[in-house]
């Protein structure tokens, strides 16, 4: 599976609009872990995999995905968040904040 492309049919949207583009690919089994995990620190291949709990197969063809859109990239410190991957966890953040606060009415 390749990475999702902007003006392209992807789940959910014929058109490919960019909001749904980005809803698809952190929809993709993994990829929410994959990039949680590298909100911190640079990790190694072997590292990640040990985070995210997932086979090579999979880790690698995310890993492939996410580098192709420019969220991630891979350097001797091994891999981690592009400035614009960067910029979409800073997006997300007040989502993670308003289904922690959820997650507390809900838990009762």
């Amino acid at each position: 599976m390749s990475a999702p492309k902007v003006r392209k049919k992807v789940r959910g949207s014929a058109t490919g609009r960019p909001i749904m583009v980005v809803l698809d690919l952190l929809g993709r089994r993994g990829t929410l872990r994959i990039f949680w995990e590298l909100r911190g620190a640079p990790l190694t291949f072997r590292a990640l995999q040990d985070a995210v709990q997932t086979n090579p197969s999979l880790l690698n063809t995310r890993l492939r995905e996410l580098r192709e859109v420019g969220w991630v990239e891979h350097d001797a410190g091994g891999y981690r968040l592009t400035r614009t991957g960067i910029e979409l966890a800073e997006a997300m953040t007040p989502l993670y904040t308003w289904a922690q606060q959820w997650g507390k009415r809900n838990s009762k």
